[in-house]
């Protein structure tokens, strides 16, 4: 078991992480603002989700392929890539429907909870990051190296969820006010389309 100190400073680095400006939480922010908390509460549930694998990956030892294969780490990036373009794709054309077309194709909460998910387990960077993070607060003097690699990611998840569920209320409640005005809406949907494209950019021209 982990020691107490151990775990403070874990889950302590984990919140200032979770709110340190990144893909997931844009990703969070921008939905929210353009689809409602509940709408962002569960694509965060599908981020902290995606996690499981990172996390299994570490422990098992297979996010080192990521690190040492270029081929593996530049086919799951361009896969993230060409998902969060559809994504952007997809908030552009939501942008151009009116208001009554808008109302009657809403997304299930299904279908943003497995977004969420897709769009952690294909950034590769993730499984790097939690393989450079999660290791330095195991002790092999105290157990089990990989029971303490799973609880750790438990840790991450949980702190990261109450970081992204903060953030999903607060950005709802701005995003009702802002739709309600003239083009408010359909400006939520650019700028959320515009975040998305930028993410997959950046996560198209990231290196190892």
């Amino acid at each position: 078991m982990l020691e107490f100190q151990t775990i403070v400073m874990f889950v302590t680095a984990s919140t200032l992480l979770a709110l340190a400006p990144g893909p997931d939480i844009l990703f969070v922010l921008t939905q929210s603002m353009a689809k409602g908390s509940r709408s962002g509460i569960v694509i965060a549930l599908g981020l902290c989700s995606g996690l499981i694998f990172h996390t299994t990956a570490v422990a098992l030892g297979v996010a080192v392929i990521f690190q040492t294969s270029a081929v593996a780490f530049t086919i799951l990036k361009f896969v993230g890539a060409a998902y969060l373009l559809y994504l952007a794709f997809m908030a552009f054309k939501d942008a151009s429907k009116s208001k009554l077309e808008s109302d009657k194709t809403p997304i299930s909460l299904k279908a943003l909870y497995r977004r969420g998910i897709f769009m952690n387990i294909t950034n590769p960077k993730v499984s790097i990051f939690f393989l450079a993070f999660l290791p330095q607060f195991t002790n092999p003097e105290i157990g089990n190296v990989t029971g303490q690699i799973f609880l750790l990611g438990a840790l991450f998840m949980l702190s990261a969820f109450t970081v992204f569920t903060l953030v999903s209320l607060l950005a709802g409640r701005v995003g009702a006010w802002f739709s309600k005005t003239q083009n408010g809406e359909k400006i939520l949907n650019r700028v959320a389309g515009t975040v998305f494209a930028a993410l997959a950019i950046k996560l198209a021209l990231a290196s190892r």
